[in-house]
């Protein structure tokens, strides 16, 4: 497609966001870029570096972390200073990190501007909290998914548990809803819809109709 766009994908976790990015950049040809990965990466980093009750202090390590994404035969994984970490980075503790780690302002602003250098030729779809709101105010199209919290709980409950976990829903519950306030009340660059975004909810949706929709709005934005 020769009119190459940005596509800004919001939304709240365990939306589908990257299950639809994804999808909708394949069918675009266009590169897609899971920002969520690269605040997951960074919680890892700190993590490792003992610093999981001292976030703060990874600040000081930011010229370490070395972030890319490469193609594997089941898709798009994260690396961490050449290392995919694609697995890693998947778990609830370090979801719940993530969180926590992307309310420190120098975090957000070391990350936001390699997001920006990302669709420097456009042709992207991104997704994550801001990228419609911060990292691409001037995105072509903007999409905000959201669903009901138990619906959310439900899928991430689900998807823990294909993964060989033993998760109790009430604590997935308990973290969806602890991240939606983190993610909507964090002083730097908070969850919120954009002006322009147009909202999908896909509480009832399945992944088919989701994307059907989705693909229809992608083609009135071209």
């Amino acid at each position: 497609m020769v009119n190459n766009i940005i596509v800004a994908v919001d939304g709240y976790s365990s939306c589908g966001k990257s299950t639809i990015a994804k999808a909708l950049a394949k069918y675009a040809g266009y590169i897609y870029v899971d920002t969520g990965a690269m605040y997951r990466a960074t919680a890892l980093y700190a993590q490792r570096a003992g610093l999981a009750n001292h976030l703060e202090q990874v600040v000081d390590l930011l010229s370490d972390i070395h972030i890319s994404f490469i193609q594997t035969p089941d898709g798009q994984h994260v690396t961490l200073n050449g290392e995919d970490v694609e697995s890693q980075i998947r778990t609830l503790e370090i979801g719940n990190l993530a969180s926590q780690i992307s309310t420190i302002k120098e975090v957000r602003a070391f990350l936001v501007a390699q997001q920006q250098a990302m669709g420097d030729h456009k042709g992207i779809v991104m997704d994550g909290r801001d990228i419609g709101t911060v990292v691409f105010p001037n995105a072509e199209l903007k999409l905000f998914l959201t669903a009901s919290p138990e619906v959310r709980a439900e899928r991430r409950f689900k998807e823990l548990q294909a993964k060989g976990e033993n998760p109790v829903f009430e604590e997935v519950l308990r973290d969806t809803n602890d991240r939606d306030y983190r993610d909507t009340h964090r002083a730097e660059s908070p969850l919120r819809q954009a002006e322009d975004a147009l909202v999908v909810d896909n509480s009832l949706m399945t992944r088919e109709e989701q994307m059907e929709h989705i693909i229809e709005i992608f083609q009135r934005a071209l």
